[in-house]
């Protein structure tokens, strides 16, 4: 606008030019400015409009207000923008008309026809690539109206609208019948037609936030090796590209009504790993058995959430969850706790007690700041920094892993700014490392084998990048819904590849380098095998740790006092206690050092197999197990409801001439068999009361 005013038309092509590249930048980073630009009604084409409105104000300031060129741009921009319309009208349209109410993989969807997406190309961020086909016209009238060579103009106004027209042709095509996806009904029946075929016994039913798909992921392996047919049943589409390889049949559902209507008769034990409101659509169903099994075992105080009560039992890993919820008292009865182990940790290697390299590595794992400012939720805010500084600084080296919680920071801006610093620290402790002459010799002698291991890192990743998808690059939801059928093939490949990628991944640095590990490859459990200690919070982690029976620590940050915090936390009574300014932390170094001085080694031991049950039988058998035990107890509810409300409808009507009072007890009696039959372990305690739910109970 100060270009435009002045006016100078150089300064304004040089600020034309910041604004076009800002804008690029901003939506490539996925700026949250964005976000913010748009709330406060500057939006993306409201910028394009200003700085095609500051392009008029330039030409009327150089005095070409009365000359073609001006009302040609004039006309330009307008003809432009009309076309806006109908380019938004076709994305939006072609996007509905793609869009299918489900979302599957391993999921044969024959019985309808499915067609290819649009190019994506076409469809991906859209509206910017319109917006910026007004460059032609911007860029021909500042060099007319720099050069008096109007013709300039016209041509870069020509080509703009040409463009602009262009674009809208190439969509209308999508919008034929044969180019959409099935109707939302036909989707439905197929997708019926495909459970009537599979029959499901077992689902997984996981919902919740754009960060929470490590909550499911982590049962995806248990949910493969499963006694009968399994189906992983989901709720956020957002969620379905972040999960993770399985050949197990995946349905997500976004709508409660869909999920309502369809046909999961053949299911007789459904799983969840949170506790979401979405879960009730599918706690409704009464033909099949509702398990919390949770995504951790911790003392944290989800671990025992009244919540719980709704479903019909409650699977821990070891007596220790069992303890948990007596303690508790928040209405789970001891009868509804099965013991089952945990399947998952089935990867962690065992401690040989020796360290794996010449000096320890010492893995911190806290976990997220929790959605309270209760300081005991995390050793981040209070302890983080310390805690790893006295690492990096210990007397003897040790190697430091860093890998933060995924969801630190996206509550507390404090935590997100701890775990910045703790990122720097080890950052920068690495560098000083890197230039000591201690390890100089040490990198020297790994440089090829390092640099051998991050080739073969390009090469693995290439190719899971090709096998990440089945089918043709660039399709959507619903051609993905096509060809993402289980392929017993790409899927060993891929778990080959991924062992593969986590050794090499090892291997391309030092064992004496320290690192910070983000994101979800390498897994939580493979840094704790590259571990021989750990330290982090009381959460999950704590307990899966356990499972190696390496030495760890927990951190009091709260300061509840060593006796106080093991008296509350069961996890922690084998650990070394740190406060938060981390002094103990020689303890644990001592103990990693020196297998003779862990007197917390035997305490360990007992504490594992409190923890997460026995060794024998493992604990995808005793899941297993609790599987079938369940599934039996849904068939045998089933049968007697079936028997009982079928006697019911074969009685003979009452007599017409009996008396009401006689009617009202025959009534009674019906309600009374009927609520007993939903209640196999006991009639209602309302049974008695009134009827009210007689009827619906009868229907």
């Amino acid at each position: 606008m100060v270009a435009a005013l002045l006016p100078d038309i150089w300064f304004f092509a040089a600020a034309t030019a910041v604004t076009y590249v800002a804008d690029w930048y901003l939506h490539q980073r996925g700026s949250y400015l964005v976000n913010r630009l748009s709330k406060v009604r500057a939006g993306l084409p409201i910028r394009f409009l200003l700085r095609q409105l500051m392009v008029i104000l330039l030409l009327a300031r150089l005095d070409l207000a009365e000359e073609p060129l001006f009302y040609a741009a004039v006309a330009c921009f307008l003809v432009f923008y009309g076309l806006q319309a109908p380019h938004g009208a076709l994305t939006t349209l072609i996007r509905l008309r793609r869009s299918l109410p489900i979302v599957t993989r391993n999921v044969d969807l024959h019985a309808v026809r499915i067609p290819d997406a649009p190019p994506r190309a076409l469809l991906h961020r859209a509206g910017e690539k319109m917006l910026h086909l007004d460059l032609p016209a911007v860029a021909g009238v500042l060099i007319a109206a720099g050069t008096g060579e109007d013709y300039l103009g016209y041509i870069g106004a020509g080509v703009t609208l040409l463009l602009a027209v262009g674009y809208n042709a190439l969509l209308v095509p999508f919008l034929r019948r044969s180019r959409r996806a099935p109707s939302a009904s036909a989707a439905l029946k197929a997708l019926d037609t495909w459970l009537g075929e599979y029959q499901p016994t077992v689902v997984l039913y996981f919902s919740g936030s754009n960060e929470s798909a490590y909550q499911g992921n982590m049962w995806l392996d248990t949910m493969a090796a499963v006694e009968g047919r399994p189906l992983i049943v989901m709720r956020e589409r957002n969620l379905v590209s972040q999960l993770a390889d399985t050949s197990v049949p995946v349905v997500c559902v976004p709508a409660g009504t869909h999920l309502m209507n369809m046909d999961l008769s053949t299911v007789r034990v459904c799983l969840y790993p949170a506790n979401v409101g979405k879960n009730i659509h599918m706690l409704r169903v009464p033909t099949m058995k509702h398990v919390f099994i949770g995504h951790g075992d911790s003392d944290k105080l989800a671990s025992v959430n009244p919540y719980s009560k709704v479903y019909d039992e409650v699977w821990t890993a070891g007596r220790a969850g069992r303890d948990r919820y007596a303690l508790a008292d928040v209405g789970i009865r001891d009868e509804d706790i099965v013991e089952v182990g945990r399947p998952q940790l089935a990867p962690i290697e065992s401690w040989t007690g020796t360290t794996r390299n010449p000096i320890p590595t010492v893995l911190y794992a806290p976990t997220w700041e929790g959605w309270d400012d209760n300081p005991g939720n995390t050793s981040l805010l209070l302890a983080g920094e310390n805690i790893v500084r006295r690492l990096l600084t210990a007397d003897d080296p040790v190697r430091v892993i860093y890998k933060p919680h995924p969801f630190t920071g996206i509550r507390s801006a404090k935590a997100k700014a701890v775990n910045a610093r703790i990122k720097a620290l080890v950052a920068k402790s690495a560098q000083e490392r890197a230039a000591d002459p201690r390890w100089v010799k040490e990198a020297s002698a790994a440089a090829a084998g390092q640099s051998a291991a991050k080739a073969e890192l390009v090469r693995i990743e290439a190719r899971l990048a090709e096998l990440a998808k089945p089918g043709r690059a660039g399709g959507d939801e619903s051609e993905e819904s096509r060809v993402a059928l289980a392929d017993p093939a790409r899927q060993t490949e891929i778990s080959t590849l991924r062992a593969e990628w986590n050794d090499a991944y090892w291997r391309s640095f030092g064992w004496w380098e320290h690192k910070t590990v983000t994101g979800a490859q390498p897994k939580l459990y493979d840094c704790f095998n590259q571990s021989d200690a750990m330290v982090s919070d009381i959460s999950s982690v704590v307990s899966d740790f356990i499972a190696s029976g390496k030495p760890y620590a927990v951190t009091d940050s709260a300061e509840l006092g060593r006796d106080e915090f093991k008296r509350q936390n069961t996890a922690v009574r084998a650990a070394v206690i740190l406060s938060n300014g981390a002094q103990e932390i020689d303890e644990l170094l001592v103990a990693v050092a020196d297998p003779s001085a862990d007197s917390l080694a035997e305490a360990r031991h007992e504490l594992k197999t409190y923890l997460l049950g026995p060794d024998e039988p493992t604990s995808m058998e005793q899941f297993n197990a609790a599987v079938q035990a369940l599934a039996a107890r849904a068939e045998a509810r089933n049968a007697g409801v079936a028997q009982r409300v079928g006697e019911q409808i074969a009685a003979p009507l009452p007599d017409p001439e009996a008396e009401s009072s006689g009617v009202g007890d025959g009534a009674q009696e019906i309600v009374a068999e009927v609520e007993a039959a939903v209640d196999p372990d006991g009639p209602s305690p309302d049974a008695d009361a009134g009827i009210g739910a007689g009827p619906s109970a009868i229907r």
